[in-house]
């Protein structure tokens, strides 16, 4: 991590009123503020008037991840509730960090049928026994399914699921079984509503237990307008995990422990990317994550580097400037890869931890929300735009603006 200036948890403090945190969507999706930040100046605008504060020629890199209905309640014959918060599927390999990962993309593991292994957060385990089993019956339009959870690793937290018909597609069983997962901060029961709202319109790989929020203010009018301006655009999936909502404890916010979440690029991607690589505006923090990762692993590739599409929160920090080729370069490795091993897409998975000293190497702006005081998301904002991140929230504050998930928008352009 960037040892030359210090980066103390303090320093990434904001005061967010509660009031202004935006438990609920607004009624329609691009009505929401927009605050455009370009160059140090701040201009307040509307989400319908995006595509007039683009620069001309930006191209727009979005993430398709669909968040899956992860939040998953047993009830015991005793009465007690044991939660199962699903993580991601489980295979023999493991993260930068030892955790157990997927290596198959997670969107195809929802169409697993009769039995899955997946890691979880696991709510008031002490009351599940190692060796009970649990059930659930659920009453469906396709007739009634049985879904019974056990332990598969306790030391692990991972839970072998089962269920009949065993036909039916993990997909199609946690959409009867399971809650969408909103984030901890809004403080409120799941809605019906939620399954819809909380999904961005074109989100479509089934795999995260968090939504790309940024991309929640985009309709089809704003596609429209954007199409109407010649600004176009390509989809990556970044697979949000519920590490993103992890607080930052550390007081040297680099001893913060970054989470691992599985990205996956195609070729289209890269040749979209390769001819973009002035004009890339990120939809998203984790767009962002995803596009700054490409980089670091063609770096790996160019390097020889064991494991070059697992990304650990330290690598990019450890190249000096001098090794770190440019970002063609490093692109081309990437698709080179592909095109030797006859490979459509490669699944991946980054831990990447941006910070201020952070040199950003594809993201041209951001289109984001505004994020929880102290978090990793602020420290990805302030290593883009630098200290004016505070001027920009306190501008947000003065005018009203909607916080958090939910919340309004910004555009910002360094």
């Amino acid at each position: 991590m960037p040892e030359t200036t210090e980066l103390r948890l303090s320093q990434f403090q904001y005061d967010l009123p509660d009031e202004r945190i935006a438990r609920f969507p607004l009624p329609q999706r691009d009505a929401s503020k927009l605050l455009v930040y370009q160059s140090g100046r701040i201009v307040h605008a509307r989400f319908t008037d995006l595509p007039g504060f683009l620069p001309d020629r930006s191209f727009l890199v979005f993430n398709n991840t669909k968040v899956i209905p992860a939040r998953l309640h047993f009830t015991k014959p005793t009465g007690a509730v044991i939660e199962l918060f699903l993580l991601n599927p489980v295979s023999g390999e493991a993260s930068p960090s030892g955790e157990p990962v997927a290596s198959q993309p997670i969107s195809l593991a929802m169409e697993a049928t009769g039995s899955v292994i997946w890691q979880g957060m696991i709510g008031n385990r002490k009351r599940w026994k190692p060796t009970e089993s649990l059930s659930l019956t659920l009453s469906t339009p396709k007739g009634t399914v049985m879904l019974r959870a056990s332990w598969h690793d306790i030391e692990q937290s991972t839970v072998q699921l089962t269920w009949t018909p065993a036909d039916l597609t993990f997909a199609e069983v946690i959409r009867y079984a399971g809650e969408i997962p909103l984030p901890p901060y809004l403080k409120r029961a799941t809605t019906e509503t939620d399954r819809e709202t909380y999904q961005t319109v074109y989100s479509k790989q089934e795999g995260a237990v968090a939504s790309p929020t940024a991309g929640l203010h985009f309709t089809p009018a704003v596609f429209d307008k954007l199409k109407e301006k010649a600004i176009n655009s390509d989809y990556l999936t970044l697979h949000v995990g519920a590490g993103t909502f992890q607080p930052i404890k550390a007081e040297d916010v680099r001893e913060h422990h970054m989470h691992t979440e599985q990205v996956i690029y195609t070729r289209q991607n890269l040749n979209n990317l390769l001819l973009n690589l002035d004009t890339l505006i990120a939809v998203g923090t984790t767009s962002m994550r995803a596009l700054e990762s490409l980089y670091w692993m063609g770096v790996k590739l160019l390097r020889n580097e064991l494991n070059p599409f697992q990304l650990d929160q330290h690598f990019a920090y450890q190249i000096p400037t001098d090794q770190q080729p440019p970002a063609e370069t490093a692109i081309r490795a990437v698709l080179q890869y592909l095109i030797s091993t006859n490979q459509e897409s490669v699944v991946a998975h980054t831990g990447i931890y941006i910070t201020p000293g952070y040199v950003v190497k594809l993201c041209k702006g951001i289109i984001t929300n505004f994020h929880q005081p102290g978090s990793t998301l602020i420290l990805l904002i302030a290593a883009l735009i630098g200290d004016d991140w505070r001027t920009i929230y306190k501008e947000a504050l003065a005018n009203d603006y909607r916080f958090l998930s939910y919340g309004d928008s910004s555009l910002l352009l360094p």
